[in-house]
């Protein structure tokens, strides 16, 4: 393996921390005895073209400093790839490095992790989600979850999290059911409705958000979890559960797996990694071992 290092870095994530966690981060690296190399672009465009540039040219590892949007756009470079990634986690919701048991919000000691992990090959394969040509790590969310991240992003005001959280009081107050076609495996076909779809790779989102509790992120498929018809009240008494993973015992949560897993639904958007993929139909496939990840 080269001793080239390359930091991928969001210096605005975590309202600035991205910027200060590449320091330590490098510091850590360096003292092992890397070569470190920092890529910043001017947009999530540009950051992609010089992440893929680094891995094409050989780099040793790709660091992801910053939050989950950070992540993803290191899959995208990673993925499919012989180049491990490492996960400095500094967002705001940070799932990507939960679900893999890494350090959250300690760019030290993350940094630490990832030279250790380089310095005694402690690489190990991981799945991950792919959407035509997306590749995603933690969960695709359909549904009352992603009319929620809609509603949210045509909102300018006010800034952060809480304009997300208006828009769930918004969507709470429009809430009606989804009639859905959900193919499992190319044969198993479900047509319900339901309140969201949640396909995990990983086990939660929007920051310990546990949806589906019960992923496993090397069994080479996904954990589908439905939340059928429900009324305002029963999402309200649900929703507090997500955060320990208890919800999925609750009648009105139904939770599938399989490897490939085709949704359809009118009017409803797909949402992967935090990101926007476009509405339904989607298709997504679970692929074992997809990428390499430094680590404990």
């Amino acid at each position: 393996m080269t001793s080239e290092i390359t930091l991928f870095v969001n210096p605005t994530a975590g309202r600035g921390r991205g910027a200060h966690a590449a320091q330590p981060a490098a510091a850590a690296l360096r003292a092992a005895g890397f070569f470190v190399r920092t890529v910043i672009g001017e947009d999530a465009g540009d950051a992609l073209r010089r992440a893929r540039a680094a891995v094409e040219a050989g780099t040793g590892a790709l660091i992801a400093v910053g939050g989950d949007g950070m992540a993803s756009l290191a899959l995208q470079a990673v993925a499919g790839t012989r180049t491990p990634l490492g996960v400095v986690a500094v967002g705001t919701g940070n799932d990507f490095a939960r679900a893999l048991g890494l350090p959250v919000r300690e760019p030290a000691l993350a940094g630490g992790v990832v030279a250790t992990a380089l310095k005694e090959a402690r690489i190990r394969d991981v799945d991950a989600g792919r959407v035509g040509a997306t590749w995603f790590g933690t969960v695709l969310a359909a549904g009352f979850d992603s009319r929620v991240n809609d509603r949210g992003n045509r909102t300018r005001l006010p800034v952060g999290r809480f304009k997300y959280d208006l828009a769930m009081i918004a969507e709470l107050a429009a809430l009606k059911p989804v009639r859905y076609r959900i193919t499992l495996d190319d044969t198993d076909v479900h047509e319900v409705d339901a309140t969201l779809v949640a396909v995990g790779n990983g086990s939660s989102y929007g920051g310990g958000m546990r949806i589906c509790a019960g992923a496993d992120m090397a069994d080479g498929l996904f954990d589908v979890t439905v939340v059928g018809e429900c009324s305002r009240t029963t999402l309200l008494k649900v929703f507090p559960r997500v955060y320990r993973g208890t919800h999925l015992d609750h009648p009105v949560v139904t939770v599938h797996r399989a490897a490939k897993v085709e949704l359809a639904a009118a009017g409803t958007t797909g949402y992967a990694d935090g990101e926007r993929l476009g509405e339904l139909p989607l298709t997504a496939r679970c692929v074992p071992g997809a990428v390499r990840i430094l680590g404990p």
